[in-house]
């Protein structure tokens, strides 16, 4: 426990230096996620650049939203079994936004085709500039022999590299895979997930046909060569996936047949082996000793990671590491009494015991308060000074960097969605936010909290410059003013005794709509406000907010939702942010609002939906909710609150099941395969409903999680995610202990964003 103790502490000043030095998350926005799939056949969606279905436009169906642009010919949208609606082409042609492959090394391009025309030179695309070479895949040829060719040339190699085979049938369906893998210098062609050609010495990449300075001058065309006006394509098109990685023969297979069998919304790829044995961890080890534990009835008990080895002739040695069973519930604790528990030592044949003893629970004596060892201490106690020759340091120019660059925003350009949302003008220079914050992205709104929580955490620190502290204020007063402004038209009618909904639980479909949608295109995007109940505030209607009660996924059509509750904590944290540094009233009177438009409608929503909604991947992430709801009780003193921050309770996670009978109450690690950050965020909400109620469960709650994942997926950098089984990089791994066997993800490791959050958890867990 001293070991976790200094931890922490180290953690906790960690963080603090770094808000100190101005770091702030949210510029620009966070990664969260967005529309898509957790896993698509086997594939993690932190691999994939783009996903477009044809199913009836050209639309980006992932979370980065590169929405394809018809560049000629008509399409039309038939009906093809087995896969409904394609894009049919006839000398058509689409361009990609040259900045899918900003910063892309290794890329896959897959599709299904059906070719109406045997006619030569067809393109399924040509990735590249106008002037100089590309990446492209031919469909037809001059003649049966090189009917299909794959190949990569550049403006300073014009010979180029390129493989060919023979032409595929017209009139049916086939499914082409192209894959450039830069860290073994291959090129790979796929002809239903059976290769159709190779070049193994590649000596061209895509830097060199890219422009990678102003990626926006790419050209990304499908159907299309690079510098030709010649007719198009005419074929069918259905799921033509961009990937960020090296697709492996086997991926390639699982995406053409579907042949691993995940249910669900997609397909896992077989379990790759574990890593071999390693030898023993010092040939002087003999033993592991065994231990005894003791637990309360019905919670796991806490068994130590490390125990003492014994070693020849009695020398001294470090203690060694033993990874216990991790069960799924707590049923072996149940009863009082003993039982044993057995370990195993990686790299060797010991296994250590563990005798447990089962003390029965105890009901009659309170249990004590964890004690608060650290307090957190107002920003602006934090100075930065020169150095001993009176130079800037480079802490201070990071933070000059950051603070003179916030200072420039433009404000409006954060309030944009909420004005578009509210059906208002824009203020002459207001730009739309890009990226995750755009006009149909599902998550728009999100930027603009973290937006405030940085004004406020600027306007904090920068005591030392008054002119400068005195920007971020009007910054922030002009942001809330506006903010309050539109809150307070929200189930009020436009005019004096018109027609209006105030009540929350009520709200209707949008006019003109038979029912709930996620459409935020500027032709789909409702702005009845009168009828959205007093208080609501976002940059979006409530529309997915209801259809999450409704049982909504996350993805990319407008029958299915992002995250709600995500953005709106990022809104009312920046919000309560802005209300304790600069003390404006309408930032609570604008949470209080919000906060009592979700807790009506919380409370009309059974139980076991809820249990639902909070367990349904992205589409239930709510970000720290039950933090912020917890933190408007302490600064309003009003229970109601409290009660809204414990409907966020998400019951599998923090108790097992709707009995609440096990989960991290318990000791269970309920941690297994969850998405990192989704779940990260809802611990420091549990340490802040401790706070405000003082039930000792929620801290219980955030102990065992920290413990849980400290010892059990944390690795030596702090990261927890990147996970390759379940193959998406910003999961825990499927199961405790098996970072060697199930991560690391080639899509990457370490989210920022669960980081970020596990060092406040950190900060809060003491």
């Amino acid at each position: 426990m001293g070991g976790l103790v200094m931890n922490k502490r180290s953690l906790a000043l960690i963080l603090s230096l770094l808000a100190g030095f101005g770091l702030w998350i949210g510029l620009k926005g966070l990664p969260a996620q967005t529309a898509g799939d957790q896993i698509l056949d086997g594939i993690g969606e932190t691999a994939l650049i783009a996903r477009y279905v044809f199913d009836g436009n050209t639309e980006d169906r992932s979370r980065n939203h590169y929405h394809a642009v018809l560049l000629a010919g008509e399409p039309s949208y038939p009906e093809e079994r087995p896969f409904g609606k394609v894009l049919s082409l006839q000398d058509g042609a689409l361009r990609l936004p040259g900045r899918a492959l900003a910063g892309i090394e290794s890329v896959s391009v897959v599709c299904w085709v059906n070719l109406n025309s045997a006619a030569p030179g067809q393109r399924l695309f040509d990735f590249g500039q106008e002037a100089g070479g590309g990446l492209f895949c031919v469909l037809t040829g001059s003649d049966e022999a090189a009917g299909f060719r794959v190949g990569l040339t550049a403006a300073d190699s014009p010979a180029g590299q390129e493989f060919s085979s023979k032409a595929n049938t017209v009139g049916r369906w086939f499914h082409v895979a192209v894959v450039l893998d830069a860290a073994h210098s291959t090129l790979t062609g796929y002809v239903m997930g059976r290769e159709v050609g190779r070049i193994e010495d590649l000596k061209i990449r895509l830097e060199d046909i890219l422009d990678r300075n102003q990626p926006d001058h790419n050209r990304l065309l499908i159907g299309r060569a690079l510098g030709s006006e010649t007719p198009g394509l005419n074929a069918k098109l259905h799921e033509l996936r961009l990937f960020n990685i090296a697709l492996s023969e086997d991926q390639v297979k699982a995406i053409a047949f579907g042949a691993t069998g995940m249910t669900g919304g997609g397909r896992r790829r077989a379990v790759e082996p574990a890593a071999p044995a390693l030898r023993s961890l010092a040939l002087g080890l003999r033993a592991v000793s065994d231990i005894a534990v003791e637990t309360t009835m019905g919670v796991l008990p806490h068994l130590p990671v490390r125990i003492p080895g014994l070693y020849e002739n009695g020398v001294s040695g470090p203690p060694v590491r033993v990874i216990w069973p991790s069960p799924v519930d707590n049923s072996a604790a149940l009863n009082p009494g003993t039982y044993t528990v057995t370990g195993t030592v990686p790299g060797t044949s010991f296994q250590p015991k563990a005798v447990v003893n089962v003390r029965p629970a105890k009901t009659s004596a309170k249990a004590a308060e964890p004690l608060r060892l650290i307090e957190p201490f107002l920003l602006g106690r934090v100075v930065l000074n020169r150095d001993a020759a009176g130079r800037e340091t480079l802490f201070m120019k990071n933070r000059d960097k950051f603070l003179s660059t916030l200072a420039e925003v433009n404000p409006d350009n954060f309030l944009y969605n909420f004005r578009d949302a509210f059906g208002l003008p824009q203020p002459e220079g207001a730009v739309q936010l890009g990226g995750w914050d755009d006009q149909t992205t599902r998550l728009r709104g999100h930027a603009s909290g973290h937006y405030l929580s940085a004004l406020a955490q600027a306007y904090a620190g920068s005591v030392y410059d008054s002119a400068l502290q005195a920007n971020f204020l009007q910054k922030m007063n002009y942001m809330i003013d506006t903010l309050y402004d539109l809150a307070q038209k929200s189930g009020r009618p436009v005019e004096s005794g018109g027609l209006c909904n105030p009540d929350p639980t009520t709200v209707p479909s949008g006019p003109g709509k038979s029912g709930y949608d996620s459409d935020l295109s500027q032709k789909g995007l409702r702005h009845d406000y009168w009828n959205w109940g007093v208080g609501f505030i976002s940059a979006y209607p409530p529309d997915q907010f209801i259809m999450l009660e409704q049982g909504a996924t996350y993805g990319g059509t407008n029958a299915q939702i992002w995250a709600p509750y995500y953005t709106l904590h990022k809104i009312l944290a920046g919000l309560l942010d802005c209300y304790e540094v600069g003390g404006n009233p309408k930032a609570l009177q604008i949470a209080e609002g919000m906060g009592g438009w979700a807790l009506k409608r919380l409370q009309a929503v059974p139980e076991a939906t809820r249990i639902a909604m909070w367990s349904r991947y992205i589409a239930g992430e709510y970000g720290g909710m039950n933090e912020v709801m917890a933190r408007l009780f302490r600064l309003t003193g009003k229970r109601d609150f409290l009660a809204c921050a414990k409907l966020f309770d998400n019951t599998n996670f923090f108790f097992g099941n709707a009995g609440r009978e096990h989960g991290l109450a318990k000791n269970v690690d309920t941690v297994r395969g969850r998405h990192a950050n989704q779940h990260i965020p809802q611990i420091i909400g549990t340490l802040e409903t401790y706070r405000g109620s003082g039930e000792p469960v929620y801290h219980e709650i955030a102990e065992n999680f920290w413990e849980i994942a400290r010892n059990h997926y944390m690795y030596n950098i702090g990261g927890v995610g990147g996970a390759k089984n379940p193959r998406n990089a910003e999961c825990f791994t499927a199961e405790p202990d098996t970072q060697f066997a199930n991560g690391f993800s080639m899509d990457g490791q370490n989210e920022t964003c669960a980081t970020y959050n596990l060092l406040k958890c950190a900060c809060r867990c003491r």
